[in-house]
């Protein structure tokens, strides 16, 4: 597609552009009132005591596999500019970090920090790439213990293994970022995290990832929160969508594109909310939009919930919707969806997460005005549920979901089909069904269920051929 050789375009002139940075720094350590400046500390979350990445792999996004910290007072936090409490205001400075572990700005104790057209550049690694992801360890800019960093303008670039561009963590410590460009090129290096209870706000912001495990958007272990308005993120390796959630992320109005991964995945109890928003990701078999349970502790078990209005989402591949191991909530409203594949949604146990035998999807969907072209695929571990609703269409085979179709709605079936139950009172009229198109294909239904009760039992003939009848 255009849009996205567009954005790639644009990836490569930011990386090189990165490549060429200064390396030199002309601020100093400021310590304010408490303790002193790299002292070890925890950054203000509590410790799940639990290892990152899934037991048999790596997540989308994810930090790496067993054998992480748990405990953040294992590690030491520094800066080559520390703001240790109090307030502080800086303007077109250059902040460098060449040391393993040691951040470009460091704002802790409560530190209030406003830096304006800063340039910060960082280029050690990491000692481990998950303390790095928990708790912000060898982050370009790092915020602990109910600090906050404000940065206006001017650019962010990591080239170290862990090197998040920016991370809050803790409960009360935020950052907040507007006309910034973050450029990250390492494995384990995200754009921006969110992590223990820490929030982000994003304005105008552009973000560009390279490495492995890489989002440009990304909170992880103890949830956080994330903001965006506007900007540009693009994400060039496997492994990294452009947005990866064990907290709360909301997108409004930017433009973002996933060379090798998925667009966005949702782990456990979490949520994505895209508004506006154009959207890209080409994963294979996992899709656009994966929703999970890893199982590594780095998100509490409940239902993933993906909500998106207006925009486009985009795949080269693979399904629309991925969801597996867990409960996912997906609701489309007036979305362009764009796809290479036959399948919408993709609900599925993979030995890949969870116990075999209980590690399906169960997967409810709504569409909203929508024009959407895909099948609904289930294994016998997993379910869904569809509404079809606000003049939407859906063209595809459906095998095995329950259907809600309203007056307004159709359904164009392109293979004969299961439904566990079907919901359609305003389109059966006697013994046809005027809002399913059956083209000539058998669709069946379990009379045994009782939200098939009105149904009686009866075969039904559809719209221009094809028949809906009991299994």
């Amino acid at each position: 597609m255009t849009r996205t050789c567009y954005l790639i375009a644009a990836f490569v002139m930011i990386v090189a552009a990165a490549a060429v940075m200064g390396c030199s720094s002309t601020a100093d350590t400021q310590n304010g009132p408490g303790s002193a400046a790299g002292q070890q500390m925890p950054p203000g979350g509590n410790s799940t005591g639990m290892q990152n990445g899934p037991p048999s792999g790596m997540g989308p996004g994810g930090s790496g596999g067993p054998g992480g910290s748990s405990d953040s007072s294992s590690y030491t936090f520094s800066g080559t500019y520390t703001l240790n409490g109090g307030t502080a205001t800086q303007t077109g400075q250059t902040y460098t970090s060449t040391t393993k572990d040691v951040s470009g700005v460091y704002v802790t104790n409560g530190g209030v920090l406003t830096l304006v057209k800063p340039t910060i550049t960082t280029s050690g690694d990491s000692s481990s790439n998950d303390a790095s992801s928990f708790y912000g360890l060898n982050g370009a800019v790092l915020v602990n213990n109910g600090s906050s960093v404000t940065i206006t303008g001017g650019s962010i670039t990591s080239t170290g293994s862990g090197a998040n561009g920016v991370i809050p963590t803790g409960t009360g410590s935020s950052a907040t970022l507007t006309d910034v460009s973050i450029t990250a090129s390492e494995n384990g290096a995200h754009g921006v995290m969110a992590t223990q209870g820490g929030s982000l706000t994003l304005n105008n912001v552009t973000i560009v990832t390279s490495g492995g495990s890489a989002a440009p958007l990304a909170t992880d272990r103890g949830s956080g929160t994330v903001t965006v308005n506007g900007g540009t993120m693009i994400s060039g390796s496997g492994n990294s969508p452009c947005i990866y959630s064990t907290g709360v992320i909301t997108v409004t109005g930017a433009k973002m594109t996933s060379t090798g991964s998925e667009a966005a995945v949702i782990e456990g109890f979490n949520s994505i909310v895209l508004k506006d928003t154009e959207i890209a990701g080409y994963a294979g078999s996992t899709g656009a939009v994966m929703i999970y349970q890893s199982m590594s502790g780095d998100a509490s078990t409940g239902t993933g919930t993906f909500t998106m209005a207006g925009g486009s989402l985009s795949t080269g591949g693979g399904p629309i919707f991925f969801v597996t191991n867990t409960d996912g909530v997906i609701t489309l409203s007036g979305v362009t969806v764009i796809s290479d594949s036959d399948t919408l949604i993709s609900a599925a146990g993979t030995s890949r997460w969870g116990t075999s035998g209980s590690n399906g999807g169960i997967v409810s969907f709504t569409a909203d005005g929508e024009t959407l072209s895909g099948n609904v695929v289930t294994d016998s571990i997993s379910s869904a549920a569809v509404t079809l609703q606000n003049k939407t269409s859906l063209s595809g085979s459906i095998n095995t979901a329950a259907l809600t179709l309203d007056a307004t709605s159709t359904w164009i079936v392109t293979n004969d089909s299961a439904l566990t139950s079907l919901s359609d009172a305003s389109g059966i009229s006697g013994t046809g069904i005027t809002n399913i198109y059956g083209n000539g294909h058998t669709v069946t239904y379990d009379s045994s269920l009782s939200a098939n009760s009105a149904l009686g039992g009866k075969t039904y003939s559809l719209n221009g051929s094809g028949t809906l009848k009991p299994a």
